[in-house]
């Protein structure tokens, strides 16, 4: 028997034409929207329904079987009207729901539909999304279980069309009590462990957290520099229309390193970067993305002390675990480089396994973060009798 839930309820409240859900593990998030989706489908003829989420293996260990299941419950499966080669439910009426991955181009790009699911969104490119998103003309449903920010929180939730939503295990009446003791074992453990205080944020509460593949796993956010905090140099990341120039300042703390984020900013050219580096009293050292020597060379002659960092094979791992082999601090100021850091994970394969590369995105704060600690600590003295 099909049990109507708390989630089911909350998700039929949603009237804005995107709807945003973000949930722990088990809130019913899919099992929510799912019937929803079918219902719709029964009652409007032709109506056009893609299902889409980062792989064929994950949809079918996910969104198909919960639809299968769904429309087996409420005896509305007809073998005949489900076509296991396109993976598309045909209903009778003419509308049918079908389901594809990101990794198929032609489906991204091709035709149009009325509404359209993306499940466990965090997982696909935002440029994905807005492939599919422009091609659709009717509702559009994201959910997600909140390991870190990413362009959900940024490009939609908050605006005027979107609903948003938190659903957690609480919301689920349907789900087994063995389940519902296992997940609330986690609170438990939370008290004592980074790694399950982190868990039950996320999957235990649906709020944000820095899960899943994140590239850097250990920092602690401080109010402000401390006046004992002795600069070492900058890093710099330039961009420009799509991409913003960043600045991040290196200190050493302690035992460890504070990173500040001072600049942020997309459209600058060399000049306004010069005139940012002036108002901001940046006098020490800094070093910026090697790929980019005009820039270097122009911003050289405004008598700014700036070299190339130095790139070679594997420099950006090489970068990430330097970092992370460091007891590292961010000013409470640095909020693009925080919400870098939730964001930054490593690629996964097609099997949902992680990779040791990073994705590439959520990293232009981390790219002149990387930039500044990866040229200090592998030259301590650089920069240190700088030659204009």
């Amino acid at each position: 028997m099909f049990q109507t839930t708390t989630a089911i309820r909350k998700l039929h409240s949603l009237k804005k034409r995107k709807k945003v859900i973000q949930g722990g593990t088990s809130a019913g998030k899919t099992f929510g929207i799912l019937p929803i989706l079918i219902d719709r489908c029964i009652r409007t003829p032709n109506l056009e329904t893609s299902v889409v989420s980062e792989s064929i293996p994950h949809l079918r260990r996910g969104c198909i079987r919960d639809f299968l299941k769904i429309m087996m419950i409420t005896n509305r499966f007809k073998d005949n009207q489900w076509n296991r080669s396109s993976l598309t439910y045909t209903f009778t009426n003419g509308s049918y729901i079908e389901f594809f991955s990101v990794e198929q181009p032609d489906k991204l790009r091709g035709a149009r539909r009325n509404v359209l699911y993306v499940n466990e969104a965090n997982n696909v490119p935002f440029e994905a999304y807005n492939q599919l998103s422009i091609r659709t003309s009717g509702d559009i449903w994201i959910d997600f279980n909140p390991t870190a920010n990413f362009w959900a929180h940024k490009e939609i939730a908050g605006k005027e069309d979107a609903d948003f939503i938190t659903l957690t295990y609480l919301d689920n009446e349907a789900l087994p009590q063995t389940i519902v003791d296992e997940i609330e074992a986690a609170k438990e453990k939370a008290k004592d462990s980074t790694y399950w205080s982190n868990w039950w944020q996320v999957y235990g509460l649906g709020k944000i957290g820095s899960l899943d593949g994140v590239c850097i796993t250990d920092w602690k956010e401080i109010e402000q520099l401390p006046v004992e905090a002795r600069l070492l140099c900058y890093g710099m990341d330039f961009g420009y229309s799509n991409d913003p120039t960043t600045l991040i300042g290196l200190y050493k703390y302690n035992d460890g390193y504070i990173f500040d984020e001072i600049i942020y900013e997309k459209k600058l050219l060399n000049i306004d970067i010069s005139n940012l580096l002036t108002s901001n009293n940046i006098e020490g050292v800094i070093y910026a993305d090697s790929a980019e020597p005009k820039s270097i060379a122009e911003l050289r002659t405004y008598r700014h002390k700036i070299l190339p960092c130095t790139k070679g094979k594997d420099s950006i791992v090489y970068g990430i675990n330097l970092i992370n082999q460091n007891k590292i601090f961010v000013t409470s100021r640095s909020k693009n480089l925080i919400k870098e850091l939730q964001s930054y994970t490593w690629m996964k394969d097609r099997e949902g396994n992680t990779i040791n590369k990073p994705i590439d995105a959520f990293n232009h704060c981390i790219d002149a973060a990387r930039y500044a600690i990866s040229s200090q600590l592998k030259n301590p003295n650089a920069g240190k009798y700088f030659i204009r």
